[in-house]
């Protein structure tokens, strides 16, 4: 924390220097601190400002040194096939804002545009390949391949929607863009131009086809080829734009408009194939689950992890067993993890609760507060209020919660949530998963610990899928700890 010291005394913001260090804040999380959460640790409004304007001037000079090395490193490998899903974003009306604004102005309005749209992509894992006007260009899936690059281009569509629509009114005109996108195979790598113009060339139809689907999409809308949609599965929700004839593209294009993100479901189920082949083998594995949901119903908490090496089979035998227990009554928890927000805390959770609560992103802080006190139902004032926080509802003005300091906060938050769970249990049986744990964010992996270790006296069964470079291995820990508590419990009487 030394560095981080040093750069708050450099910028006369040493007093605080305690806080981020008791609060882990170092330079890798800088760019994500917000207002809300600068708050949330007791600085006031005017060295929140400085900080984040510090913050933001720190995002230059490391985006501008990035640049100059790249420009000074040797060009890369010879040019390859490969398939690459293709972004393009698109300011809208940018000809009518440049006549309205001065050019100085109209400057700042594009830098301000540019740096959002290409920190979703770069949030997103994509590479910025070209800024064209008011376009930009990116790959996913280069320079290194991903099987998940379609599904984090959408994300990084929507997201880039997400950043330009929050950017500051220019002349009572707020910005808005649009995103087309598209998969299939290239040829990728050529470097052409020289110093500040040299640009990675695509060579294909892919990028012809995401720029046209920008004539189809409306503002703040990103539309993409059905080669996309195949491949992201149900991680998103849709409406389809039918088969329509594009410029420059042979055959009519099937196409389909982005509606929303539904991270709430499993990856296995968004992307299966309905045709996928019978179940065969695996058969012991899935009876070990059944067997610890039996004595999960009897009271008896279980935890299993199956961890293996990525396409071993993990989901595939979560997702029968889910089938087996389908019927009867229970409650099934998803928390799948994203490893495009391994820096956000409690992301499973928070979509989770979202999704349960019926919360689309069109609801205000109203509704969002309605429909938590409806999922809520009965349970204590407290825990509706931290869980409320959690998807960004403001804590109650003068209450105890809100005077916590932000270390007190999060530990009762966490509670708040195992608390939840144990409710829920005392319902009806829980079934929790967490999906990708590998990928799970430092603050999800508390609130799962903090629940394996209550979880001995309740009827719950938690599994989580992780990959790793073994062998498939599932694990009767939970068993084991459900003992071991045991006796920890009857040792303090």
């Amino acid at each position: 924390m030394g560095d981080i010291a040093a750069w708050l005394e450099q910028i006369g913001l040493a007093k605080h220097s305690e806080t981020f260090r008791v609060n882990a804040l170092d330079f890798d999380v800088l760019p994500e601190l917000d207002e809300k959460e600068l708050k949330e640790l007791g600085l006031p409004l005017g060295d929140r400002k400085r900080l984040l304007r510090a913050i933001a001037e720190l995002a230059v000079t490391a985006a501008k040194t990035s640049s100059q090395n790249a420009r000074a490193a040797p060009i890369g490998p010879s040019a390859e096939r490969r398939q690459l899903t293709v972004l393009f974003v698109d300011l809208v009306d940018s000809t009518a804002l440049s006549q309205m604004l001065d050019p100085e102005d109209l400057r700042d309005v594009m830098r301000s545009y540019h740096e959002a749209v290409a920190g979703a992509i770069r949030d997103g894992g994509g590479f910025v390949a070209k800024f064209m006007g008011d376009g930009v260009l990116a790959y996913f899936g280069y320079p290194q391949a991903s099987e998940d690059a379609a599904e984090r281009a959408v994300r990084s569509g929507l997201g880039a929607i997400a950043a330009v629509k929050a950017l500051p009114a220019s002349r009572e005109r707020t910005l808005a863009v649009r995103v087309g996108v598209a998969t299939g195979p290239v040829v990728v790598g050529d470097v052409v131009g020289d110093d500040i113009a040299r640009e990675v060339n695509v060579v294909g139809e892919t990028p012809n086809l995401a720029a046209r689907l920008l004539g189809i999409a409306e503002p703040n809308q990103v539309v993409i080829a059905d080669s996309t949609r195949r491949l992201v599965g149900d991680l998103f929700r849709f409406r389809s734009l039918g088969s329509q004839p594009l410029k420059g593209i042979n055959a009519p294009t099937e196409m389909w408009a982005v509606l929303d993100d539904r991270s709430v479901i499993s990856r296995f189920e968004a992307v299966r194939n309905t045709r996928q082949s019978q179940f065969v083998g695996r058969g012991q594995e899935v009876g070990l689950l059944l067997d610890r949901w039996d004595h999960a119903l009897a009271g008896e908490g279980q935890l299993v992890l199956l961890s293996g090496e990525a396409g071993i089979g993990k989901s595939r035998i979560t997702d029968t067993f889910y089938e087996r227990i389908a019927g009867k009554p229970h409650y099934r928890i998803l928390y799948q993890c994203s490893p495009q927000h391994l820096n956000s805390p409690l992301y499973p959770v928070i979509t989770q609760l979202a999704h349960a609560a019926g919360i689309v992103p069109e609801d205000d802080a109203a509704s969002q507060a309605a429909k938590i006190g409806t999922l809520m139902g009965s349970t204590d004032r407290d825990r509706a209020a931290l869980i409320g926080n959690v998807i960004g509802l403001p804590l109650p003005e003068g209450s105890r919660l809100a005077a916590l300091d932000p270390a007190r906060r999060r530990r009762e938050t966490l509670d708040a949530l195992a608390r939840q769970l144990e409710f829920l249990a005392g319902e009806r049986p829980v079934l929790l998963l967490v999906e990708d744990a590998h990928w799970s964010d430092p603050s999800t992996q508390d609130l799962v610990t903090l629940v394996v270790e209550r979880a001995a006296t309740l009827r719950l069964l938690r599994t989580s899928a992780t990959s790793s470079a073994n062998p498939l291995h599932l694990r009767e820990i939970g068993w084991r700890v459900q003992r071991n508590q045991r006796r920890t419990v009857g040792k303090n009487g």
